[in-house]
């Protein structure tokens, strides 16, 4: 009888255990959320004792956007190095480790290429080289933000974000070089053209040159002037009679986002707008009377030099004398392995950057140019007037930018920016020799023979990226232009109407219009018809070309049309590029390439192919078995948004078993182009969008991807997502501040 009521009551026994441990479990890990993650949450409301000089006020709003309030610009910018590490603390020194070259030290092997590219273009040597030479004044900015992350870090060792604990390392001290250092991240991102050079001169090399000369044209001959993503449109096309300004600048996705917004007050500073984390200042935004937006020139800063280089010695040949290259040896720290030496020759002009068995290719860089460095935000911020404006602009050395003004009292205007080499004789499109001495870069251009435009008579200034050079321009250019698409599009929408407000620009920044696609797919539907009219049905591209019958251009996520015409695209460059250069045309990609496929399509010139229309459905067909092999037989059932759907994955939640995915967005279907004005193509979109009222800077818009934080369980994680995704922005508060929580800092 016993042992009879032990087995009946066993199971309930087991049970109880069984929940126990459940139980245990949950509150272990409960305790360990709370402990390594919510912990670590911002303190956004209370009172802070902090080394400022007098008290500062930080209120934010809905968003999470600070508002920071202060008697001086030092304590203005040490409490924005503050709050900028309150919330995205990990990713400032993910961006300077990038930066640097230090990934491997707490990720291991896996990033050490990234740390070998940081350390051959010597990225921490130019900030290290920049710091010494910075003067005062621009120094102040960047030492008063250092002392704010500092403060934080000194204060929150004990509770750090979770990314530090489960990569188990503790930040070092910020330095003002580790701020220079992001920016320099951010001008090599914009900036690397050597890759173009590098296949220009192979495809010359392997193929046709002047058909390889016509793939990478420097212009598309439609260009509006000047160039890049952001407009301004003069009042007498809105509905106050003021200025509206916009800017979506066009960057690679990540989560957090790449921009921080922020609001500065102190004496003679009230500017709000996007900040770069690492950086103090406001990047894009306006004051009280003045806006600006920025985009990339995409001008050619970077030159290939091929050194007749004796790697015994270290010596190179330069003027037909013997020169000694510098060397350096780089210590790259590798977690759980032990440390990469590298080498690396320096000649007069650049690192060795490509150094092996067949070629000595040494590379110049407008960023490490001695005394290039300067940080004229301060005084951006500070413009009321576009005199005050250019002054600033005057020393901003690069990355070279598009810079897009308007002011209250009506006017707007454009300024190309940046160090642009002086180059006589060549154009820096191909690798040169660099032995002769012969194509040595000749200064820069000066500041007052860059493209502007002040109040031009249209009243409109449209720019996408496009070359704003004009062809009969005093110095040679040379870059990775975009074609004009996108510029044509938004001065065509801007000039069909006026009354334009804020909140309908809105429409303009997410169309998704293509002109170049609608023309392929005309001239697909051209093709078959011919074809047809002459040899009868092609059976396998029937349908598809009925689904690009009528079709808008409209390069809709929902939709099969784009998907058609898009594969289309890419096997018809292929072809292209392969009767210019046939072993190396599979390499072809550059920004102009629509473009030329659309000159080619519509001159239809001798010596490339025996048949157009056989080569264009050529196209189609390659491009229908690429799509049937993803999205099945039938083109009707084929999915735009599914051929690159967007994945916004956390940097290192991505690679925790169980949790894997869940604070990342995605993957989503996106609809856009490259050649549409809401640019997308799988990893790059609008990494912002400002739309800025000069008649009303409270009807003014401004919204980022995911969110303020980078702290997985803060409510601003990603909470301006979906309507980012929907492009339905957000209230820009400036006069009227509602602050959801105030913290002071006291002395």
């Amino acid at each position: 009888m016993p042992t009879a009521q032990f087995q009946i009551h066993r199971p309930h026994r087991a049970l109880r255990y069984i929940n126990a441990a459940i139980g245990i479990a949950l509150l272990a890990a409960a305790g360990a959320v709370y402990w390594f993650v919510y912990r670590a949450l911002p303190q956004t409301s209370g009172t802070i004792a902090a080394p400022v000089s007098q008290r500062v006020t930080i209120a934010r709003d809905a968003l999470g956007v600070p508002h920071i309030s202060a008697a001086s610009e030092d304590d203005v910018f040490f409490a924005q190095g503050y709050v900028a590490a309150q919330d995205r603390l990990f990713q400032m020194d993910g961006l300077r480790r990038l930066a640097g070259g230090d990934l491997s030290e707490i990720v291991g092997a896996g990033a050490l290429e990234l740390d070998r590219d940081s350390r051959r273009l010597r990225m921490r040597r130019i900030a290290e080289m920049a710091y010494v030479s910075l003067s005062p004044q621009d120094r102040a900015p960047l030492a008063a933000y250092a002392r704010g992350v500092n403060y934080f870090i000194e204060t929150h060792l004990h509770a750090l974000p979770v990314e530090f604990t489960l990569l188990g390392y503790e930040p070092r001290p910020w330095s003002v070089v580790d701020t220079i250092l992001i920016g320099l991240h951010m001008y090599r991102d914009l900036t690397t053209s050597w890759k173009d050079e590098i296949l220009k001169r192979d495809m010359r090399a392997a193929g046709d040159r002047a058909k390889v000369d016509f793939l990478f044209p420097p212009r598309s001959g439609g260009e509006l002037q000047p160039g890049s993503n952001a407009w301004a449109v003069g009042g007498a096309h809105t509905a106050s009679g003021k200025p509206l300004l916009c800017d979506d600048m066009h960057l690679a996705y990540s989560i957090p986002g790449i921009w921080y917004m922020v609001h500065l007050r102190a004496p003679g500073l009230d500017v709000s707008g996007v900040s770069l984390p690492g950086t103090p200042s406001v990047i894009v935004g306006h004051n009280q009377r003045i806006a600006w937006g920025v985009t990339n020139l995409q001008f050619d800063v970077q030159d290939l030099y091929i050194e007749n280089f004796d790697p015994g010695t270290g010596r190179y040949l330069y003027r037909g004398q013997w020169e000694q290259a510098r060397e350096e040896r780089e210590i790259i720290r590798v977690k759980g392995a032990p440390a990469v030496e590298m080498p690396l020759w320096i000649t007069r002009h650049g690192p060795l950057y490509i150094n092996d068995a067949k070629e000595r290719l040494a590379l110049r860089w407008a960023a490490a140019e001695p005394g290039s460095f300067q940080f004229p935000f301060p005084e951006l911020n500070r413009a009321g007037n576009w005199q005050e404006f250019t002054r600033a602009l005057a020393r901003f050395p690069g990355p070279a930018q598009n810079f897009v003004y308007a002011d209250v009292d009506g006017n707007i205007g454009y300024h190309a920016t940046g160090l642009l080499p002086i180059r006589k004789g060549y154009t820096g499109d191909v690798p040169v020799d660099g032995s002769s001495g012969e194509n040595e870069w000749q200064g820069f251009i000066p500041f007052d023979r860059l493209p502007a435009f002040y109040n031009p008579p249209a009243g409109v200034i449209v720019t996408a990226n496009q070359n704003p050079f004009p062809p009969d321009y005093a110095y040679a250019v040379n870059g990775n232009f975009a074609s004009h698409y996108r510029s044509r599009q938004i001065r065509n929408l801007l000039m069909a109407r006026n009354g334009w407000r804020a909140q309908d620009m809105l429409t303009v920044q997410k169309d998704v219009y293509s002109s170049f696609f609608q023309h392929l797919a005309q001239a697909i539907v051209e093709a078959y018809d011919r074809h047809k009219a002459q040899h009868g049905d092609l059976a396998q591209a029937e349908n598809a070309v009925q689904l690009l019958r009528g079709w808008d251009g409209q390069m809709d996520k929902d939709a099969a049309a784009p998907l058609i015409v898009t594969l289309a695209y890419e096997r018809l460059k292929v072809l292209v590029a392969q009767s210019a250069s046939p072993a190396v045309g599979a390499r072809y990609k550059y920004q102009m390439a629509p473009a030329v496929i659309e000159t080619l399509l519509r001159t239809r010139p001798a010596g490339w192919f025996a048949d157009w229309d056989e080569t264009l459905l050529l196209a189609v067909a390659q491009g229908l078995e690429d799509g049937r092999r993803k999205q099945g037989r039938d083109p009707g059932h084929w999915i735009y948004g599914k051929y690159e759907p967007l994945l916004l994955a956390n940097a290192v939640g991505r690679h925790l078993p169980l949790v894997a995915g869940l604070f990342d967005i995605g993957p989503v279907e996106m609809s856009g182009s490259p050649t549409t004005v809401k640019q997308y193509n799988g990893e790059l979109g609008p990494s912002m969008r400002l739309d800025a009222d000069l008649a009303d800077w409270d009807h003014s818009l401004l919204e980022g991807t995911t969110g303020q934080s980078g702290q997985v369980l803060s409510r601003h994680y990603k909470d301006q997502w979906e309507r980012y995704y929907n492009a339905e922005s957000f209230p820009m508060q400036f006069r009227k501040v509602e602050a959801k929580d105030v913290l002071t800092l006291t002395p």
